[in-house]
């Protein structure tokens, strides 16, 4: 292997093993990070918190920002658990640091593998792809913004594409705490009834963030979110 190409494999050796962790989690995992693990464990899990919590809590951030990093099946799961242990509050700040730096961690990797080059290839390419770039360019925090708040967009496509797209760390960072903290008050609030409703061998409802008095409100932040574009392409239209 020539010395020119030894760099470049370096840089890309943190996101193929990400790769090969994600493929391998997705068909070895895909059953084991459920709501009938969590409640087969649940006794296990809340007296290991009890016995250390600063334990409990590393351990639980550690093991949320792996899964994010990976893509692997389950981040549902522990974002439910972080309120199911420690309730709404510290719960949805683990669980916002935790997923915010597991994505950070894998926008990093993808940017430094790929991202910088694609970017530049889709730039001196020109045609409709580079105008789709320097459209995103020019609305990037309405559209990071967008993207973490409309649930159609996996986590982690909103994690790659960015990288892909040269997006500088601070803004992707800034705009994945921020965007991402509206659902996770929901669905750490939702985690703290888990205890009983698995104590009944139920599922709990995650249907709730459907509901107007929680959709909308996150529609709405997506609109705002969203004014800035339509607002430049009102001012182009005229």
């Amino acid at each position: 292997m020539s010395l020119s190409r030894s760099p470049a494999l370096a840089r890309r050796l943190p996101i193929l093993l990400i790769l090969v962790v994600a493929i391998g989690g997705a068909l070895l995992l895909h059953d084991r990070l459920s709501f009938e693990g969590l409640a087969r464990h649940r006794e296990a899990l809340l007296a290991f918190r009890d016995a250390n919590h600063a334990a409990a809590a590393l351990t639980f951030v550690a093991a949320y920002m792996a899964i994010v990093l990976f893509s692997l099946p389950g981040a549902l799961i522990c974002t439910l658990t972080g309120g199911f242990l420690f309730g709404l509050f510290p719960g949805v700040l683990y669980n916002v640091a935790a997923a915010s730096a597991g994505a950070v961690l894998l926008f990093l990797a993808a940017r430094a593998g790929f991202g910088a080059g694609v970017a530049a290839r889709m730039a001196a390419r020109g045609g409709a792809v580079a105008r789709l770039q320097a459209g995103l360019k020019e609305s990037e925090w309405s559209v990071l913004f967008l993207m973490r708040l409309v649930p159609v967009v996996p986590f982690f496509v909103a994690n790659l594409l960015p990288a892909f797209l040269n997006v500088p760390l601070h803004r992707f960072a800034i705009s994945t705490v921020l965007g991402i903290l509206p659902g996770a008050l929901v669905y750490t609030s939702v985690g703290t009834g888990l205890g009983a409703v698995l104590a009944r061998g139920e599922a709990p409802d995650l249907g709730i963030i459907f509901t107007p008095q929680v959709l909308g409100p996150l529609l709405g932040l997506a609109a705002l979110s969203a004014l800035p574009i339509v607002l430049r392409l009102a001012r182009r239209g005229r």
